[in-house]
């Protein structure tokens, strides 16, 4: 399984929303755009990591509750 980041799923969600939100006004210049791409990135990463935890959580809920109910 893979680490825990180290900031809340919440957290990084809102913050790559303000990413994109920089990224499509059009108004950074080029190398902040740049910096901006791989920070949502790392914050795309962050979220999915998080979610697959979530997903391998209700998967191991839900076989254990299979077990129990044969």
């Amino acid at each position: 399984m893979t680490e825990t980041p180290q900031i809340p799923y919440e957290q990084a969600r809102a913050e790559l929303a303000e990413v994109v939100t920089k990224l499509e006004s059009g108004r950074a210049p080029l190398a902040e755009s740049m910096q901006l791409w791989q920070r949502g990135e790392q914050l795309a990463e962050i979220c999915q990591q998080w979610l697959d935890g979530a997903r391998a959580t209700v998967e191991a809920a839900r076989k254990s509750v299979d077990k129990s109910l044969e």
